[in-house]
């Protein structure tokens, strides 16, 4: 692709096993490969970080654990996106009663979903975060419990995929990017990536 002539020395891997993530990236129309580092250390010490850093601090440290295993031609996508409501970071929920709070905590009211991405090389590294606030409707308990029964959101940070079904129904206002909240603010890192050395 004529866009992306700088990148043609490099092998552009997702460090990434999230489906919507490569269905994000492959949407550019680069070639990539997935590579992912085994055991990545993805604690943080709430006390040191503002909730809006703690998905930088996450990306980078998935690029230094991805770094150990770079080849020289290799350009390192890393991304970390985390739900915040009133200064709390939601993470992935580990059960359906976490779940169904996570949902009773966004429920009429708007949040902050912020992603942190690094893209690396063994010359140079391009961190940034881009956020996005997001407004749902009140939800019934009756939809959050259809929700999570019929979609398991376990995989998804604040127990919500903007993309399904909850997408759909409870939210009323979105500002800023719409594909940061699905986990990848891809026209950032199209912006990125063309001016990438």
């Amino acid at each position: 692709m004529v866009m992306f002539e700088n990148l043609k020395k490099y092998n552009i891997i997702l460090a990434s096993n999230s489906p919507r993530r490569k269905e994000l990236l492959a949407g550019l129309g680069i070639d990539y490969k997935v590579r992912v580092a085994d055991d990545v250390d993805e604690s943080f010490t709430k006390d040191e970080l503002s909730p809006d850093e703690v998905p930088l601090y996450l990306a980078s440290k998935k690029a230094q654990a991805n770094c150990a295993i770079m080849e020289d031609n290799d350009l390192i996508i890393t991304a970390d996106t985390v739900v915040i409501s009133d200064k709390e970071v939601l993470g992935k929920p580990s059960d359906k009663e976490e779940a169904t709070k996570m949902l009773l905590k966004l429920s009429g009211r708007t949040h902050h979903v912020v992603t942190g991405v690094c893209l690396t090389s063994k010359d140079q590294q391009r961190r940034f975060k881009v956020s996005t606030d997001v407004t749902f409707k009140k939800l019934t308990p009756e939809e959050i419990d259809y929700y999570i029964n019929t979609y398991h959101p376990y995989d998804k940070a604040g127990a919500y995929g903007i993309q399904e079904w909850i997408g759909y129904i409870g939210v009323t206002e979105l500002s800023g990017s719409y594909f940061n909240v699905m986990g990848l603010p891809i026209q950032r890192i199209y912006m990125e990536l063309q001016n990438f050395e």
